[in-house]
């Protein structure tokens, strides 16, 4: 059974930077792409960034463009969302989650398992 498990989330300032990881278990075959998303409060579920099973495709969400990043490493089954430049409007929890494709998907109905989310809060 896959296994999404995500760490790393805490508390920033305003301008500040924090990490996301998030480590799938529980496949043989680890040719799956990964994402993040996020739902912050009275919003639908809104795509952050998405990595390609192999790392070198990659998908970033229009409100987050220019300051999150995401990479992956295989070996260890790991995707690392980078968040730069954080903003108060990027406070709310965020859900690692893995579809049967190779290819990054922005749509969550790609996506078959889901992590239990880490918090995300920045501070003005």
């Amino acid at each position: 059974q896959v296994q999404l498990v995500e760490s790393g989330g805490g508390s920033a300032q305003a301008g500040g930077s924090l990490k996301l990881s998030c480590v799938a278990s529980g496949r043989t075959d680890r040719r799956y792409a990964m994402a993040w998303f996020r739902q912050r409060s009275g919003k639908e579920r809104e795509f952050v960034a998405a990595i390609g099973w192999s790392g070198a495709s990659t998908r970033i969400g229009d409100s987050v463009k220019g300051r999150f990043t995401i990479s992956r490493v295989t070996a260890t089954n790991t995707i690392t969302l980078h968040m730069d430049f954080l903003e108060p409007e990027d406070t709310t929890e965020y859900y690692c989650a893995e579809t049967f494709r190779e290819s990054p998907s922005e749509d969550s109905e790609n996506y078959t398992h889901w992590g239990q989310g880490t918090q995300v809060t920045v501070s003005s």
